[in-house]
C-alpha cells in the first residue's frame, strides 16, 4: 500500500490554513504550534489529506512554494464559486477540457497552484 500526502510550506501558515479552509473547503484535522508558529498541520478534504507548516529559513531542506497539485472533485462549478467568493486568484478559468474534465486552477498565498477538476485517472 502507498499513500501520497502533498506537503507545503508558507510564510504565514495560519493565514494559509484560513485561506485553504475558506476558499477550497479543507477542514482542519490537526494543528501543532511551536514558538508561536504552525510547525505542522494536517488538513482534510474528503478522504484526502495535505500537510503544511511555517517556512523556516535556517536549517530546512524542505521545498517551499511553486508546486502544482491536482484535486479530483465532484462539483467544480460550486467549488469555483466558493474560491472566487473567498478572493482566490484564479489562474485558469473554469472550462471543459477535450479529455472530458471540467476544471479550473487557483493560486494560494504561498504561490502554489491548485487545479480542481473531475478528471480521475483509471
Amino acid at each position: 500500500m502507498a499513500t501520497i500526502i502533498p506537503t507545503f510550506r508558507y510564510d504565514d501558515a495560519r493565514a494559509a490554513i484560513t485561506f485553504l479552509t475558506t476558499a477550497f473547503g479543507f477542514e482542519e484535522h490537526a494543528v501543532y504550534e511551536h514558538e508561536g508558529a504552525v510547525a505542522h498541520a494536517e488538513l482534510k478534504l474528503g478522504d484526502a489529506y495535505i500537510m503544511l507548516g511555517e517556512h523556516r529559513d535556517a536549517g530546512s531542506d524542505l521545498a517551499y512554494g511553486g508546486s502544482t497539485t491536482y484535486v479530483v472533485i465532484d462539483d467544480p462549478d460550486a467549488h469555483h464559486a466558493r474560491a472566487v467568493a473567498a478572493g482566490a486568484e484564479i489562474v485558469r478559468e473554469l472550462t471543459d477540457q477535450d479529455y472530458g474534465s471540467r476544471e479550473y486552477a487557483a493560486k494560494d498565498p504561498g504561490g502554489n497552484v491548485w487545479s480542481f477538476g473531475t478528471y480521475l485517472p483509471s
